[in-house]
């Protein structure tokens, strides 16, 4: 299967109209990542899985271990989730806050968080292919072997999810990077979704990926007008060889619909163009 087939992408608060247009959309249990935003309420986020989960999506909801209030609170919510939305996977995150909680990072959740108990069996963990702005590389890199470690031991499945890049270069030295030290996991490859380039310039530099900014504007061809969308960096990922098991992870600035088109296309063309090379 080509790289493209398995994707997934990212929604911030869709709407039950939006929901009911990706389940049009999108094959069926397609992974929809469903970001915890510091505004959202516990009940919004059960409502939306439940809601992905009946339209036939698979819910992946973030949970962010800095904005837990207490292990108590975690357990309401992963008990809520899976008996109210059946979700079974979690993207774990370490959230870009102070701890009003007991939990200082993704580790911690990871370790203390009763997972397993609460129904869930898979987990995905956030990497950085350009580095992040307030931890240092080596303990970017020791803290990705200690999250795959311990969610193992409980018997977790894990998959990696990285910080969107524009950068074909950067994203396929990190991902072969990865697959020279041993870690052999699926890596959802963060990409965003197409939008205008003003757009994509404020979350790139919101969201410290400022390496790849050059690459984009130079893609963009110096234009401000129109969309962009990641062609550049799924077409190179697609003819890598070298990268195991892994997929596009789409991150809906341009709108989570147009987005999800946007995916369903581009693993139609590439597929097309995969069959029409071997039957050459």
């Amino acid at each position: 299967m080509s790289f493209t087939q398995q994707f997934s992408i990212e929604a911030t608060r869709p709407s039950a109209g939006e929901i009911a247009a990706l389940a049009e959309i999108l094959p069926r249990d397609t992974p929809v990542y469903f970001s915890a935003v510091p505004t959202i309420t516990p009940q919004e986020l059960i409502a939306g899985a439940a809601l992905l989960r009946k339209a036939g999506l698979e819910p992946v909801v973030h949970i962010a271990a800095r904005r837990l209030g207490s292990a108590a609170d975690l357990q309401a919510l992963l008990d809520r989730l899976h008996g109210e939305a059946d979700v079974r996977r979690l993207l774990v995150i370490g959230g870009d806050v102070e701890p009003i909680g007991p939990f200082a990072d993704a580790l911690a959740v990871i370790q203390k968080g009763r997972l397993r108990d609460a129904g869930i069996e898979e987990i995905g963990i956030g990497a950085y292919p350009e580095g992040h702005s307030r931890i240092p590389a080596g303990r970017l890199e020791a803290s990705l072997d200690e999250k795959i470690a311990f969610a193992a031991a409980q018997g977790l499945r894990v998959h990696i999810v990285s910080q969107f890049s524009f950068s074909p270069e950067l994203t396929l030295g990190w991902l072969r990077k990865l697959r020279t030290c041993g870690i052999t996991k699926p890596v959802k490859v963060g990409m965003a979704g197409p939008t205008s380039v003003p757009g994509l310039l404020r979350y790139a530099r919101r969201c410290g990926v400022n390496a790849s900014l050059q690459g984009l504007l130079s893609g963009a061809a110096g234009s401000l007008l129109g969309h962009v969308g990641p062609d550049r960096l799924v077409e190179a990922l697609s003819l890598a060889a070298d990268i195991g098991d892994a997929a596009p992870h789409y991150f809906s600035f341009g709108g989570t619909v147009e987005t999800a088109r946007y995916a369903c296309a581009t693993a139609r063309r590439l597929a097309a163009g995969h069959a029409m090379a071997k039957s050459n």
